[in-house]
Order: C-alpha cells, then structure tokens, then sequence
C-alpha cells in the first residue's frame, strides 16, 4: 500500500507541472512511436538465481510541452506499451535443466519529462521519471534440459514452477535517461530507463510463498514523435 500511495503522489507532481506555470507558456502536442529492448529479472525473496531475460517492447508515445522555464523544457509524457517481462533462471544445481517464464503486460508509464538544448533544428538531452501501471496479458513457462528434476534446487525454492499470476495489476516507478534530435520531420528520441516495479506478481501474504517477487527491468528504446500542436513563438 505505501507503494501504490507514493506512485500517486508523483502522478499529481505530475499533473501539477502542467498547472503551475511560471516561465514561458508552451502548448506542443507530440505523438508516435516507440520499439525497443527489456532485460528483466525478477526480485524474489526467498532469492532465486536468474539472467537477464531479453525481449522485444513497443507501443505509442504522447507527449504534452506545457513550459520552458529559463533552460528546462518541461512536459509530461504518456506512453501505452506491450512488453514481456519475466525471468530466467540459472539451475545449477547439476540437473541440466532450464526453466524460463514469460509474462505479458500491458504497461502505461506516466513521466515528468525535463530536458535541456535545443527545442527545434538541435539535440537536447532530457530526464523521464514517473509511475508506472501495468496488467499482466498472460504467463508461459518453458521448461527444457531432458529429465525434469527439481529436488536439488538452491535453498529449495521451487514455488514457482507451474505457479499462477496472483496479482495481474502491477505499479511502481520508472526513470531514464536520453537524447532528442528534433528536425523538420519529427523528433527522434534514444533512451535508456529502468523500472522498479512495488507491487508483487504472487501473493506476498503470510500465506504466500514468496515474500517478494517484483519486476526489474532495464529497458533501451526509440521513438519517433511529430507535432499536431506547436506554439508559434521564437524559440531555440
């Protein structure tokens, strides 16, 4: 619950940027696209022994500039992403066995966006950080090595193999950092961000197995924004 009230409280940090006006009023309205790459792993407590599990995400960007306060250009972005998200394990406990898990979301990042440079005809560097909510689509586990044989897991942890998604709601904070070019054509935009998921995918009850399993996920991605709304004003 604490998680879910600080993801709130920056949800309106958000919304206030765009009310408080006190530098030069902008109303630039951007949309596009977004691909990318995740490296995920999960947080598990009891802990269990991963690698990084690398998959494909893409989906749409809004993005709302509401001000430019002496260098700092200020927005709020919106992005609706699919992404599987999930982990894969490392067994070695001489079995031969591999097991992977594959969880689908849709994710909704809500993002303070802050940059620096050039707003048109230039690069500028920029800053996102933000909530983020997401629902889980659906799982699938991969389960290879020959004889499946779990008796010699580490510490004996072995609730998760053929376990069900106890909570497809999923929230926490996401931040990254990047670089725009912007030119007659659109904006191009590189960056690299991490989120930190708060809430747990398996119940985190006294009667639950895990006492934490959360999403960590590095992500890289490009978007592409071109502009249905542009203040007409001379700017840099």
């Amino acid at each position: 619950m604490r998680g879910l009230l600080i993801a709130i409280l920056l949800s309106a940090v958000c919304a206030n940027a765009i009310e408080a006006q006190v530098g030069e009023r902008r109303n630039d309205l951007s949309i596009g696209v977004n691909a990318g790459m995740t490296m995920t792993q999960m947080s598990f407590e009891p802990k269990i022994k991963q690698e990084m599990n690398n998959s494909a995400t893409f989906g749409i960007t809004a993005r709302y500039v509401c001000e430019k306060y002496f260098s700092s250009i200020c927005a709020i972005q919106v992005e609706l992403n699919y992404a599987n998200l999930g982990w894969k394990e490392m067994i070695e406990d001489g079995s031969g066995n591999t097991y992977m898990r594959s969880l689908n979301y849709i994710q909704m990042p809500m993002l303070m966006h802050m940059g620096w440079g050039r707003e048109e005809r230039g690069f500028k560097f920029f800053i996102n950080a933000g909530p983020q909510i997401g629902y889980c689509l659906g799982s699938s586990e991969e389960y290879g090595g020959g004889t499946w044989d779990p008796s010699n897991r580490p510490n004996g942890v072995t609730y998760q193999y053929g376990k069900e998604v106890d909570n497809s709601f999923d929230y926490g904070i996401a931040g990254g950092l990047g670089l725009e070019l912007s030119t007659g054509m659109g904006h191009f935009l590189i960056e690299g961000r991490y989120y930190y998921a708060l809430g747990d995918v398996f119940d985190n009850s006294k009667k639950g197995d895990f006492g934490r399993s959360a999403h960590q996920t590095i992500a890289v991605k490009m978007t592409y924004l071109f502009d249905l709304i542009k203040t007409k004003t001379n700017r840099k």
